[in-house]
């Protein structure tokens, strides 16, 4: 009896959270939609009617953006009537849409900004748009990575959905057949958001940099961090602090240009890049709890003694480099090769490597 009791109570208590990830579904798919009706009633159709855009500059702006609003009143309205599992069966054929959405993001925000700058009817009208009560605060710039958001939460609330749903439930199987959609796609733009993440990290130190051999703009290559480090000379010279660049396949060494440079005068100045696959990484001192570190790089035609007197700061260039050093060793043995991670110094501009 004790036993029927407690799986009774075990029942109700998923019955309980299933209501609650329900209503959250439900309530934040109406708020959603309405911001979506916001873009498509006080922009989309009105620019349109207005000839304000030209069609080219208006689809590369707001690309499907309508018709993911159109997607989701669908899909609102067989949530609110407690179809959950039909609502995302008819749902998820759509879900191209915001792939293609999410893929033209960053041309968006270029257009975007254009137009931002050049086209006083734009700005004129967009300014009244956003001043109305509906927006609340709210600017365009805010409301178009919505729908790239909501795949997230979509992601997370499906999976609480189905946690608490019985296997004998007729929308399990829907459900479980959604969340596998859902994440496909998250998983997509998350891959897009790290891509982007990446190329504007590799677009600002680009710009730090002067001299013909400082292109780090190529296929393939991920910024990981940077930072200043003293270079411990071989004889009884002085330290010399040079400014490194890590990236996952070469290590870019700089040094500030001179301050009173017309020019250049906060930039970098390239002297040496040292290709990773030809390097090794030892920790000479760094490893115990005392002040700082050094740290031992061989390359073929030389020897780098760096040192920090940050010990975090110094270790976490040893695990930077020792991971990107046996990435790309393992990259000529692609069946060897497995996702890294490397780790992020508190307060230090460091990346990941996927």
């Amino acid at each position: 009896m004790a036993g029927g009791s407690t799986v009774e109570e075990q029942r109700a208590r998923w019955e309980r959270k299933r209501i609650r990830t329900a209503k959250e579904l439900i309530e934040t798919e109406q708020r959603y939609f309405e911001q979506l009706e916001l873009v498509v009633v006080y922009f989309i159709e009105i620019l349109k009617a207005k000839g304000t855009l030209q069609p080219d500059i208006r689809d590369a702006i707001f690309c499907t953006f309508k018709a993911i609003h159109s997607v989701n009143r669908t899909l609102l309205s067989n949530l609110e009537n407690g179809k959950f599992g039909l609502a995302f069966d008819l749902f998820c054929p759509h879900l191209h849409l915001y792939i293609t959405y999410t893929d033209n993001m960053e041309q968006a925000v270029k257009v975007l900004q254009e137009q931002i700058r050049k086209n006083k009817q734009f700005i004129r009208f967009k300014r009244l748009q956003e001043s109305r009560p509906e927006f609340q605060g709210l600017k365009l710039e805010d409301l178009l990575p919505l729908p790239r958001k909501r795949v997230y939460q979509y992601k997370h609330l499906l999976r609480d959905l189905i946690e608490n749903t019985s296997p004998d439930c007729p929308e399990f199987q829907q459900l479980t057949n959604a969340v596998k959609a859902v994440s496909e796609v998250s998983r997509h733009i998350q891959d897009q958001a790290r891509s982007h993440e990446n190329y504007l990290q590799m677009l600002r130190v680009q710009k730090m940099l002067k001299g013909r051999w400082s292109k780090v703009l190529a296929p393939g290559r991920k910024y990981i961090r940077e930072g200043w480090l003293a270079i411990v000379p071989s004889k009884g010279e002085g330290l010399k602090h040079r400014m490194f660049f890590l990236f996952s396949d070469i290590l870019l060494m700089t040094k500030p240009c001179h301050p009173l440079h017309p020019v250049h005068s906060d930039k970098f100045a390239w002297q040496k890049t040292y290709p990773l696959i030809e390097g090794t990484v030892e920790k000479v001192f760094g490893h115990t709890k005392s002040q700082g570190g050094l740290i031992n790089l061989t390359f073929p035609e030389e020897k780098l003694l760096v040192m920090s007197n940050d010990q975090e700061d110094i270790n976490n260039w040893y695990r930077c480099l020792s991971a990107a050093i046996g990435y790309v060793a393992l990259a000529s043995w692609p069946s060897l090769l497995l996702p890294l991670t490397l780790w992020r110094a508190p307060d230090k501009r460091s990346e990941w490597i996927h």
